[in-house]
């Protein structure tokens, strides 16, 4: 039998492997007998917590200073904060729920962008994801150019947003963003194994649902 390759499969298993990888960068046990310095320095940093403390597998941060271990926590942020929206937007589109006049007959999960791709009307909703994912891209970030200093790596608000923010107290922000953290984290464990399942053609998720079916 000829086996036929999914390029929009192929694309995705890629991207989550990507995503892995990127997140990797953070935070492992110092090596025992001689403790690298600017390693150590990092111990007490948000996200080094028990059992792991400070997990840098890949030794990322071997030579690393304090500017390059705050770009790593930004990138471990953003990948975090997109893979919880990649869980949420999975796993309601698994349930069967679909905004108004969205094409009945798109699957959910991977099966969605073959799906879009085929018709005029995905590829218009295409397009539209494209270039919602570039003014994304534009406006989360610390913007350089405005009187404003960013209070951690990854606070884009920029003095535009506040929520009560400001309001809070030292401790509830330190808790707030390790749950930020942490929660991103999981996520990205989380998207990785639904993608995963569903290329495997098994599924994790009550009733049995398979998305992309």
């Amino acid at each position: 039998n000829k086996i036929v390759t999914n390029p929009y499969s192929t694309m995705m298993k890629i991207v989550a492997l990507l995503a892995v990888v990127g997140s990797a960068a953070a935070f492992a046990p110092a090596q025992q007998g001689r403790v690298d310095t600017s390693v150590a320095s990092f111990n007490n940093e948000l996200g080094a917590q028990a059992p792991l403390g400070l997990f840098d597998p890949l030794g990322f941060l071997k030579d690393a200073d304090q500017e390059q271990f705050d770009r790593f926590r930004e990138v471990e942020l953003k990948h975090g904060r997109v893979s919880m929206l990649a869980v949420t937007g999975y796993l309601t589109t698994a349930s069967g729920y679909r905004f108004p006049d969205f094409p009945a007959d798109v699957p959910a999960g991977f099966g969605a962008w073959g799906a879009l791709a085929s018709t005029d009307d995905g590829k218009i909703i295409l397009a539209q994801m494209a270039a919602f994912f570039v003014v994304a891209e534009i406006v989360n970030r610390d913007a350089d150019w405005l009187d404003n200093v960013a209070e951690f790596p990854g606070d884009y608000r920029n003095g535009a947003l506040d929520f009560g923010w400001d309001k809070l107290s030292d401790d509830d922000k330190m808790k707030k963003r390790a749950i930020e953290l942490n929660n991103g984290r999981a996520a990205q464990m989380g998207i990785l194994g639904l993608m995963v399942h569903e290329q495997l053609g098994v599924s994790i998720l009550p009733g049995g649902v398979l998305p992309g079916q």
